[in-house]
């Protein structure tokens, strides 16, 4: 597995618009390019850091070489007008060990 790690910080009031283009827009990168989601967290100083899960670096480097568009215009928009700066990846990692235990309801 392949993590890319993005940072961005959202306009002030946004916060909410941003979380909806960043969902609406990672569903639509997942059906498009094969993605296995992305978590979506909240830095101590109001960041948000986005952590993208691939399947290898060779995928999500196509994805990336595409330019990332995809089908959903409106969550772009949505997430365009919220975002104050950031999207670069930040981190790129190789998944070595996965010890990780995912909670159960």
């Amino acid at each position: 597995m392949y993590l890319v790690l993005y940072a961005w910080r959202a306009k002030p009031g946004k916060e909410g618009q941003f979380r909806e283009g960043w969902r609406r827009g990672t569903r639509a990168i997942t059906r498009k390019y094969g993605s296995f989601g992305s978590r979506l967290c909240r830095t101590d100083d109001g960041r948000f850091v986005g952590v993208a899960e691939w399947p290898d670096k060779a995928t999500w480097q196509a994805a990336f070489a595409g330019g990332m568009t995809h089908d959903d215009a409106e969550a772009s928009a949505i997430f365009n007008d919220a975002k104050l700066d950031g999207g670069a990846p930040v981190l790129q990692l190789e998944l070595l060990d996965d010890l990780l235990v995912e909670p159960t309801a």
